[in-house]
C-alpha cells in the first residue's frame, strides 16, 4: 500500500499549467513545508514535499491555495528520480495528490492564528469559519456533548 498523508503550509504559490489537448487538465505543482512533530538540535524544524495534482484538484489549487496557505493532502508517493546535465543520477520523491483541503479556516489564515495549539491536531480551532460560537459546555476534555433525545437518530447504538 502507498499512501501518505500531510498536513502543512505552501513555500511558495502553486505553478499550473495545462495540459494539450481535446481536454485540457489542469496541472498543478507545489512544495508543502510539515512541521516536525519532535525537533533535535542541529535538525531542522521541517521537511518539504514537492506535490502534484491533477484536473479538479488542480484548479482548486490553481483558485485557491496561495504561499503559506494551510492544508491536509493525501496521496501517494512516487519516484522522480532523474540523469542531470553532469549525468549524475539524482534521486528524489514527489507526492501525488489525490486529496487536498484546507486545514484552518480563512479567518485563521489571515489573523496569524494557524490553528495549532500545542499538537492536539483533533481540535485546531477550525469550526467552519465561524469562530464567534461557543464551545459546549463540558467541550474540554475533547469529546463533544450529544443532547438528549437523539439516541434514535444515531446510526451506532
Amino acid at each position: 500500500m502507498n499512501k501518505v498523508i500531510l498536513m502543512g503550509r505552501l513555500t511558495r504559490d502553486p505553478e499550473v499549467r495545462y495540459s494539450q489537448g481535446a481536454t485540457p487538465t489542469a496541472v498543478a505543482r507545489f512544495s508543502v513545508a510539515v512541521d516536525r512533530r519532535f525537533k533535535r538540535e542541529g535538525e531542522p524544524d521541517a521537511d518539504f514535499f514537492n506535490c502534484t495534482c491533477f484536473g479538479k484538484q488542480g484548479e482548486f489549487v490553481e483558485k485557491y491555495l496561495h504561499k503559506g496557505t494551510k492544508v491536509v493532502l493525501s496521496g501517494r508517493i512516487q519516484n522522480d528520480n532523474y540523469t542531470n546535465k553532469d549525468g549524475q543520477q539524482v534521486y528524489s520523491v514527489r507526492i501525488m495528490v489525490d486529496e487536498i483541503e484546507f486545514a484552518e479556516s480563512k479567518n485563521a489564515a489571515g489573523s496569524g492564528d494557524n490553528g495549532y495549539n500545542g499538537g492536539n491536531y483533533g481540535n485546531n480551532n477550525y469550526n467552519g469559519g465561524n469562530r464567534s460560537q461557543a464551545a459546549p459546555s463540558g467541550a474540554g476534555d475533547g469529546f463533544m456533548n450529544i443532547p438528549d433525545g437523539i439516541d434514535e437518530e444515531l446510526p451506532f447504538n
